[in-house]
């Protein structure tokens, strides 16, 4: 995509869109997705945050090197972007639409929803679920 990508993007987005949510996936929906084989989800933490909490289901890509290993990303899955708190997994998911991966989504709820969606009632679930 040329340089002026970004900014076509930014301004093809209005109110309706932002306020629909759909720039958004809820966890639950992200690991129904996962289990069926059709989402990932792209881990744009820094090495030193993933060396204390490893999530082996992702793909790690720290947000500073998404530009050069954009080739990394599958374009036939949801990529569900994710950090600790969302703000760069918005910044991912800005750059990652604007690059042309249309099925790309803000993983909703960072750390904290994460967590109870791995609970062990709902991993068991996922697991038949993959099977």
């Amino acid at each position: 995509m040329s340089e002026n990508s970004f900014p076509s993007w930014l301004s093809s987005r209005n109110f309706d869109y932002w306020s629909k949510g759909e720039h958004k996936i809820m966890p639950q929906s992200f690991f129904e997705k996962w289990a069926r084989g059709e989402a990932i989800l792209l881990d744009v933490r820094y090495s030193i945050e993933v060396d204390h909490l490893h999530l082996p289901f992702s793909l790690q890509i720290p947000i500073s090197e998404l530009p050069q290993r954009l080739s990394e990303i599958p374009l036939d899955k949801v990529v569900a972007t994710f950090c600790s708190g969302g703000d760069r997994a918005a910044v991912a998911y800005a750059y990652l639409q604007s690059q042309g991966f249309e099925n790309c989504r803000i993983f909703k709820g960072g750390y904290a929803d994460l967590m109870a969606e791995l609970m062990p009632g709902k991993l068991r679930k996922l697991k038949y679920m993959k099977a």
